[in-house]
Formats: structure tokens, sequence, C-alpha cells
């Protein structure tokens, strides 16, 4: 049944129900019919390439910020917010919306660029990137910026906040699913191995994390500052199930995903092979792009390459 017509049943079942349940019911429905456009892979493709663009021009005229973390993952979100996820713009507190949660929280500017592109706030306040009473600061700010579904700052902490976030679904019995992005190097962190083996351990199925696994950190190469590897086998072994793709394909994207969804009793964990900068040849696996904003020339090559 859809979720549209499992909301009408349950309006049609209880007449006499309360305004408080009717307005949740109405807002339900009007949700459900907010969901992504549906985009060709060309037109995402497109529209990946547009989010590159507005990384390089909100970084470059702030003056500070991450790009390279922020252009390795851009396949990832654009597959989620146009493809994936079922969230509503206009209301973005929407109870039965999927949550995405920006655990690699520097990666700030493709989280804005995706937002403003899917409506959350005007394309335009974009170039307020990190400016003095900004709702776009160097980290998200759930209470500042609609869309946000957690203020980050300190890595490894995600994973944790999506859990609480995916049990309080099961309570409510809501069936909303929960996605948080991870980097590799944020992988180094414990914190997120205890949230991984607490997911196995209460099997939490609405759960997926994504690895944005593009072999680098602030300080180095992982396999230089702290070996990750076998990554895949490490959740594996936590009781996850794990899915390998190439993180810049579109369509083995949308493939992981769906799968995703069919799996029951366990999290899934999407190892998402990437390359950091991507898109930008002199910042690609550059790691001086880290926390390095492009100066007004940079950001007139890397547009140009963009087109």
């Amino acid at each position: 049944m859809s979720l549209s017509g499992q909301g009408a049943k349950k309006e049609r079942a209880n007449p006499e129900a309360s305004a408080e349940t009717r307005a949740e019911a109405v807002t339900f429905l009007q949700g459900n019919s907010s969901q992504a456009p549906s985009l060709s892979l060309q037109e995402m493709a497109a529209m990946a390439k547009k989010l590159r663009r507005h990384i390089v021009t909100m970084t470059g005229k702030a003056g500070s910020g991450h790009p390279g973390g922020s252009l390795s993952a851009v396949e990832i979100v654009t597959t989620l917010y146009f493809k994936v996820l079922r969230h509503d713009p206009k209301n973005p507190r929407w109870p039965d919306r999927d949550r995405f949660i920006l655990s690699k929280g520097h990666a700030a500017p493709l989280l804005y660029a995706v937002l403003a592109e899917r409506g959350y706030f005007p394309v335009e306040e974009l170039l307020t990137l990190r400016k003095l009473n900004s709702r776009l600061q160097g980290h998200a700010d759930m209470t500042a910026t609609p869309g946000v579904e957690m203020s980050s700052g300190s890595l490894g902490q995600g994973l944790s906040f999506g859990i609480g976030v995916a049990l309080a679904g099961r309570l409510d019995k809501r069936d909303y699913r929960v996605y948080v992005l991870l980097g590799d190097g944020e992988c180094d962190e414990g914190q997120v191995w205890e949230a991984a083996m607490a997911s196995a351990h209460y099997k939490i199925d609405n759960l997926v994390a994504i690895v944005d696994h593009n072999d680098q950190q602030i300080d180095g190469w992982n396999c230089e500052v702290m070996n990750l590897e076998p990554l895949p086998e490490k959740w594996k072994a936590f009781g996850w199930h794990v899915i390998e793709v190439d993180g810049h394909d579109l369509s083995q994207l949308i493939t992981a995903f769906e799968e995703a969804k069919q799996v029951k009793g366990r999290p899934t964990a999407i190892i998402a092979h990437t390359v950091k900068g991507k898109g930008v040849s002199f910042m690609e696996r550059n790691l001086d792009f880290h926390g390095k904003a492009p100066t007004a020339a940079e950001v007139e090559k890397a547009l140009e390459e963009l087109k």
C-alpha cells in the first residue's frame, strides 16, 4: 500500500479523531506529495556539477571552508536528495520525513548547496557562507538552518545521534529512514565503533551509514595516519550489512540505497570509494584543499572546468 493510501486509511478509520490527529494526517499527506523530483541520470549528473560550482563559489567568496571533502561526497548527497529521501522543503520538520545527518560536519558547504537547490532557502543565500549573522555557518546549526538535522562540530558523533533518531522512529511507530554520512578519517574516532556495535545490537534496520572513503584526512593519507583497512570487513564484523560502491557512480549509489531498504534485522553500511576534491583537477587528492578555500583565480579556473 502506498504511504498516501495508509494516511488516507487512517483518516477514514477514525472520524472521531482529535484535531491534532487530523492535522498530523494532513501534514503526512502533504509531505508525501512533495517527494524528490524524478530526475534522469543525466539530470542528476548536471545537478552534481551545479552543486560543485556552488561549493567552489561559496568557499572562495568566504575565504575559508572545506572544499575537498565537500566535493568528494557530491554524488552521494545528490542521490539522496534527488532520488532517495522522503522529505518536504516546505515543511522541514515533517514528522515522517527521512533524516539525513551530516556527521562529517566540515562538509557543510555541500549540505547547504543541496538544501538550497531543493528549496529549503534561496540559492542566493549561499554566498553568505561563514558571514556574521548568516544562517550558513562553517558547521551546520540545526537551530538556524532549515533542513539541518544535527548541529555539527566535533567528528565522530553523527552515527550515535542517528541511532537515537532511528530508535525514536521505532518507538513512535514511524517508518522514516535515517542516513548518516561519515568521513573515512572520522572513523578513527572510537565513538564511531561504539555506535556501530550498538546499531547492530539493537537491529536498527532503518539506519544507513555512508562512509565517504576518499582515503585522506586533515593530516595526510589514512594509511599513514591511521590505517583503516580492511574497512568493509570491520563493518561486517560489527554485524552490519555492507555494500561497496564507486561513490561517484550515480547508478551504483541508487542501487545501493534500494538494496539497503530491503535489509531487515541489521543496519547497512555503504562504503563509497571517492576522490577528495573530485571534479576540480588541481583539488583532486590535494591535501591542501581539505580546509583551504580557493583564491579568486582558482575559483575562476575551477568554474571553467565545471562548465
